[in-house]
């Protein structure tokens, strides 16, 4: 199911530019009612229910409902994001809750090079087959 705003807890990220939801979409879906200072889901049928607007949302305004084959009506998950761990409180249909705690990002947005450590693209070889991760082929 789709992303949703409790608009009582939304407060518009207090009248910024953009929403902390808008920031951290991947799929630019949510957005501000500029009249009301709310955001909202403006295509849920889009929606990946990657739960990053849900993680990110200071007020925790926003909430996804999971499909009823998994989890049943009754049931919820809350994520609650600190500085530097996310705790996920599930709860289920009978009133058990559990808590789950996951670590986030530790190093600066930006700062990981992905290709440190790599060899520069030979594109002469474009065409053979391997992956640019495996490990060079002894010959």
């Amino acid at each position: 199911m789709p992303s949703f705003v409790i608009t009582e807890k939304c407060d518009g990220c207090k009248a910024q530019d953009k929403t902390a939801c808008q920031y951290i979409c991947p799929h630019d879906l949510m957005a501000l009612d500029r009249e009301k200072m709310k955001a909202y889901n403006q295509e849920p049928e889009q929606c990946w229910e990657c739960f990053n607007c849900v993680k990110i949302c200071p007020q925790q305004a926003i909430e996804v409902r999971g499909y009823s084959d998994f989890v049943p009506l009754g049931s919820s998950t809350i994520p609650m994001r600190g500085t530097d761990s996310i705790m996920w409180t599930i709860k289920f249909r009978n009133g058990i809750m559990k808590r789950f705690k996951f670590p986030i990002r530790t190093t600066v947005e930006g700062s990981v090079d992905p290709y440190a450590g790599k060899p520069a693209p030979d594109f002469s070889t474009i065409k053979q087959p391997g992956l640019f991760t495996a490990p060079a082929r002894k010959e």
